[in-house]
């Protein structure tokens, strides 16, 4: 397929974009909260909640070897489904973005800053996004190398809470008898473990924005699958090991208060600064945040720019050619989100958004197999996107009622927005039918 952009991007690049893009900051922040819903064995949900985002992750990985080019889901969903359905996809993953910047911006004002300065969470969250919003207008300049500086970095910080949780264990002030324990007081065994992985399944969501990146990968035949397997692999063996790690050194309780859930495991093990952790911590959630931020507002503006959103959102500087308006729209529905929810609500809603797509990409994947594609592009065996497809029908379920509150306006928005599109779309046919019978 031929292309205007640069294909430059490679394997190990793809690979520690999907990983940087994954890890983001939801392990460091929402293993507390795993743990009020699941009790003890934090390891179980994250565990389920891998396999669940690896069956959709096949759909992605078949699709955006076939299909190699900026759009993603969006483009699928349109391809398998019809317009309508690609602008519902479309607006879904726009609006996880927001959401995902303001969970983020709540998770910045949490524990992790507050071990390094008091700050009001309100303060915080507002010129955090403030800079981000500042950031994305003036232009990043980072490339994808920079990318991997800063996801070393949070990388690092995990292997860091591995290596204290097992001295933890090793000189005997672990319990790992609460690598067991599941359940709470107000939840049976299965619901707690099936309301920790709908919390757990937020820290391995971002793989699906990699696909964006088809079109300038090298060789996205071979690369894509070896570059997003391998990273939900390793993102999944860290986020496990945590899980085992902070379950057997925090007490479950105290694990579920803290907004900065694995600095309790720094505080107990000693002997490493609170505040460098603090730091790597919040690297971390920043640059998911930027990311995330940079994703939602060229998806904004791209949406815009087809007709699918106002066309005011398109506008760009005429220097800096970034998207202000579409920067400074989704920066102001973040802040919003993040100073009226909290984190784990904000999560549970994007993680029902998230759905949604998953649920359309695993379709398309089976709607699309009579097209044949690229040739020789990579295939998931049938029942993969079938098990995906049930898996996001099942995780809905298990979603709470505040959350479906939330999450249904959105969604509502998006299929609005959908069926204004269709009416317009199928104005516009209407309208060259009679220009060209026109005499």
């Amino acid at each position: 397929m031929s292309t205007p952009l640069n294909r430059a991007v490679s394997t190990p690049l793809l690979y520690f974009f999907i990983l940087g893009d994954v890890l983001g900051a939801g392990v460091y922040v929402l293993v507390g909260s795993v743990a009020k819903v699941s009790g003890g064995a934090v390891w179980l949900p994250l565990l389920i909640a891998l396999i669940l985002a690896t069956l959709s992750a096949g759909s992605y990985a078949e699709l955006a070897t076939k299909y190699p080019r900026a759009g993603g889901s969006a483009h699928y969903a349109t391809r398998a489904l019809g317009p309508a359905a690609g602008s519902l996809v479309g607006f879904c993953m726009l609006a996880g973005g927001v959401v995902s910047v303001g969970a983020l911006a709540r998770a910045f004002a949490g524990d992790y800053l507050q071990a390094l300065v008091t700050v009001p969470t309100l303060v915080v969250v507002v010129v955090f996004l403030c800079a981000l919003a500042a950031l994305n207008i003036r232009g990043i300049r980072e490339s994808l190398r920079a990318n991997v500086f800063a996801t070393l970095i949070e990388l690092g910080g995990l292997v860091l809470i591995v290596v204290l949780g097992m001295w933890i264990i090793a000189r005997g002030d672990a319990d790992l008898g609460r690598l067991t324990e599941l359940g709470t007081p107000d939840r049976s065994v299965v619901s707690a473990v099936l309301a920790g992985t709908v919390l757990a399944f937020y820290s391995f969501v971002g793989f699906e924005t990699s696909v964006n990146l088809a079109e300038e990968v090298r060789d996205p035949r071979r690369s894509y699958p070896t570059a997003l397997f391998g990273a939900l692999g390793t993102a999944g063996v860290m986020y496990i090991l945590i899980g085992v790690v902070a379950s057997a050194a925090v007490p479950t309780d105290e694990l579920a208060r803290a907004s900065g859930p694995l600095l309790e495991v720094v505080r107990i093990a000693g002997g490493v600064p609170e505040w460098l952790f603090s730091v790597i911590a919040l690297v971390a959630v920043a640059n998911g945040a930027l990311l995330t931020g940079i994703m939602a507002s060229r998806l904004t503006y791209g949406m815009a720019r087809d007709g699918l959103l106002p066309a005011a959102l398109a506008r760009v500087l005429p220097v800096r050619r970034t998207p202000w308006v579409a920067t400074i729209a989704t920066t102001t529905v973040s802040l919003v989100l993040a100073l009226t929810g909290e984190v784990a609500a904000l999560a549970e809603t994007l993680v029902l958004l998230l759905l949604v797509v998953f649920a359309a990409v695993n379709c398309s994947v089976l709607i699309l197999r009579r097209e044949p594609g690229e040739p020789g592009h990579f295939r998931i065996p049938t029942i993969v996107p079938c098990l995906g497809f049930a898996s996001c029908l099942f995780l809905a379920t298990r979603i709470e009622g505040q959350v479906w509150a939330r999450g249904l306006i959105l969604v509502g928005l998006g299929v609005l927005l959908a069926l204004v599109n269709s009416v317009r779309a199928r104005g516009r046919t209407t309208t060259e039918r009679e220009y060209v019978d026109t005499p």
